[in-house]
């Protein structure tokens, strides 16, 4: 059989088809789900519709982006090479050398009409999809010029700049935390209100769920339908997990002289964690079916399986806190190297690769006031940004009320974005880039090159305040409420030109200086969860997010409980110390509390009669012993009051379960602590 031999028309042809059908999948990948132009901006670091990108190697205008051929209808031509000695040439000058050779493209015999007319009709699609989006990336890098302002040129700190309206303060609530202070509330009591009821009952019916269509498919694993306090103690053992931090989940379990955790044994099995963890489900499984059958369509939705869980836990950080004046908001990265869609890179950050969150966090106290997880394209683009979408779905305007500062780094600050705030009641700080549209392009009196520290310049454009202002490097910043200049300075070590170095006081803008002080909100969130964080590793995304959540969920309420505490004028706890309380207190639920009768100031008293019987603290047999023999050792069984663990024995003296093991002596321990 006669090999075929294929045409560079028919390649062109075959890989024009196959670029189509997969820009019209969605297998989850990481290429498939891209928004092109901003994704590739953002991955970047930059915003495609906010940003101006110019490439000074390039002579054409960076408005004017290149066409590139479209496949055509294949036809047979002469294709003249260039020779060593000249160049291709099809207007009839003279070259200098021999003459070109000529490439033969073979013209490929006629199709049948249906190939033809199918060919036809991809090629034609291929070239409407290529000029619509050249048309969509000509219209974000060439945007509609802005009205011209009359900026003239910038001013330095010694001519005075006015000071701005100040913005009325005017919260929804009175900020703060939003509890009864009158009432005490537990650890436990303050996690619960983001786990509430209704979460950990939504939790355990889709674990269930799940579970059951996992067996229907073959997984074989001993289950039971877990409950509700099944469920708290499973999340005690998480948050302890964070605290101690094991290589291996199971390493908690082992009885062995390198590891000795008896408080995971005490809570609940091994065996019983790794099941609750395998099948741990946030949405309804057949509702996943659903949505799943909906890939690749405007549909679909890619955090359905996050839903329910991320729709309470945001009302919850809404609702029992109100974030003070100063914002802030930034990314934050959950670490992963998954094979997923959502994953992202960022350079600049600690943790580089992960799933990305935007965050609104208070300035002073760290609290998460809200949060959106980016899929790594935007749903319901407006035409406005990434940076600028991202901004404003987070600032809920009838929970949070007006008159709030919002401080961003130079990817959210525009002036398009600036200007939207201010109109609506908030004030806006940040620093900015210059090759963002917007920024003054004015070069009078610009900052020169070669300026001294503490140098500034600044403009002014209607509500819109731009600085730059020289440090160890240029420092350029965009803001709406504060003044250019107020006579404030810092302290900065500077280095003499004979090599000593001292510290002196050098002049800084208004804007920075905020900046510097209310910026810090995420970051200040960030290392709270870094501390314990209870993430661990897992094959499902969604409970890479999960865990998250929980993280989120005992810093708030460490928070809430510390604010609370401040406001009585009482020690508050530390966050470690709030972790172990909690984990405590989680895997008690449900438990009854065996009551320690109180020491009483020993007295003398009479010798017993000899009708007490011996007294004295001995261990005897619990008194529900079964009577059948096969029972005897199992039947009956109590939790020992220091350990947790069941056991057959107690103290005939002080009536608590107590253990006699030869690797747990608790009778021993336990009196010799409270003698003690």
């Amino acid at each position: 059989m006669a090999r075929r031999t294929f045409t560079l028309a028919e390649v062109h042809d075959q890989l024009f088809r196959s670029d189509e059908l997969e820009d019209e999948s969605d297998d989850g990948s990481m290429a498939a789900s891209m928004d092109s132009e901003d994704e590739d901006a953002f991955l970047r670091g930059i915003d495609a519709v906010l940003d101006i990108e110019v490439d000074s190697s390039s002579t054409v205008p960076p408005c004017v982006p290149p066409l590139e051929p479209l496949p055509g209808p294949s036809s047979s031509v002469d294709v003249p090479r260039t020779s060593a000695g000249g160049q291709a040439n099809g207007s009839g000058t003279r070259r200098t050398g021999p003459p070109p050779a000529k490439r033969r493209v073979l013209i490929p015999s006629p199709p049948p009409p249906e190939i033809s007319s199918h060919t036809s009709a991809v090629q034609q699609s291929y070239s409407d999809a290529r000029s619509s989006r050249q048309r969509a990336s000509a219209a974000e890098k060439c945007p509609a010029p802005s009205p011209p302002a009359a900026l003239e040129r910038w001013f330095d700190k010694s001519e005075e700049d006015e000071q701005p309206r100040p913005l009325q303060f005017r919260p929804r609530r009175t900020p703060g935390v939003q509890l009864d202070f009158q009432t005490d509330y537990s650890a436990s009591d303050i996690f619960q209100l983001f786990f509430s009821k209704e979460v950990i009952r939504t939790l355990c019916s889709n674990t269930n769920k799940y579970a059951a269509r996992r067996s229907v498919q073959g997984i074989k694993r001993q289950w039971t339908d877990v409950n509700a306090d099944e469920m708290l103690k499973f999340l005690s053992i998480t948050i302890y997990m964070g605290l101690m931090k094991p290589s291996a989940t199971r390493d908690l379990w082992r009885k062995d002289r390198l590891h000795s955790h008896p408080f995971p044994a005490s809570v609940m099995a091994g065996y019983r964690y790794e099941a609750i963890s395998a099948y741990l489900h946030m949405s309804d499984p057949d509702a996943d079916v659903k949505n799943d059958q909906l890939r690749g369509q405007p549909e679909y939705d890619g955090l359905f399986r996050l839903k329910p869980l991320q729709e309470q836990i945001l009302a919850a950080c809404r609702a029992y806190y109100q974030p003070h004046q100063n914002l802030s908001i930034d990314e934050r990265m959950v670490a992963t190297k998954a094979r997923i869609r959502m994953k992202q890179y960022m350079k600049d950050k600690p943790t580089k690769w992960g799933y990305k969150l935007f965050i609104l966090a208070d300035s002073c106290s760290g609290y998460t006031c809200d949060f959106s997880v980016y899929e790594g394209k935007a749903r319901k683009p407006t035409g406005n940004g990434l940076s600028f979408d991202a901004v404003v779905s987070l600032l809920h305007v009838p929970s949070l009320g007006t008159g709030y500062t919002v401080y961003v780094d130079n990817f959210y600050t525009s002036s398009m974005l600036f200007r939207h705030l201010h109109r609506i009641g908030f004030g806006a700080c940040g620093t900015i880039r210059e090759t963002r549209i917007g920024f003054p392009k004015t070069t009078a009196n610009a900052l020169p090159k070669k300026a001294d520290r503490g140098e500034m310049r600044w403009i002014r454009d209607g509500p819109l305040l731009f600085v730059k202002w020289r440090d160890t490097r240029d420092v350029t910043m965009c803001s709406t409420l504060h003044k250019a200049y107020s006579g404030q300075s810092v302290q900065r070590r500077v280095r003499s030109k004979n090599g000593t170095w001292s510290t002196q006081q050098i002049s800084v803008p208004e804007p920075v200086k905020a900046y510097n002080k209310f910026m810090g909100g995420v970051d200040l969130s960030d290392a709270l969860i870094k501390y314990y964080s209870v993430t661990q590793k897992t094959r499902r995304w969604y409970v890479k997010l999960f865990l998250h959540f929980v993280d989120i969920a005992v810093v708030n309420s460490f928070i809430i409980q510390k604010e609370m505490a401040l406001a009585r004028q009482q020690k508050s706890l530390s966050q470690k110390s709030f972790r172990e309380v909690l984990c405590m207190e989680l895997a008690d639920v449900g438990q009854p509390q065996v009551s320690i009768p109180a020491e009483v100031p020993s007295e003398p008293s009479m010798p017993p009669s000899p009708e007490c019987g011996p007294q004295g603290c001995f261990p005897v047999p619990v008194p529900d012993m079964s009577t059948e023999n096969r029972l005897k050792a199992t039947q009956g069984r109590r939790k020992c009051v220091h350990c947790k663990m069941k056991t057959m024995f107690m103290c005939r003296s002080c009536s608590v379960p107590l253990c006699i093991i030869v690797d747990r002596m608790c009778f021993t321990e336990w009196h010799d602590q409270k003698s003690s």
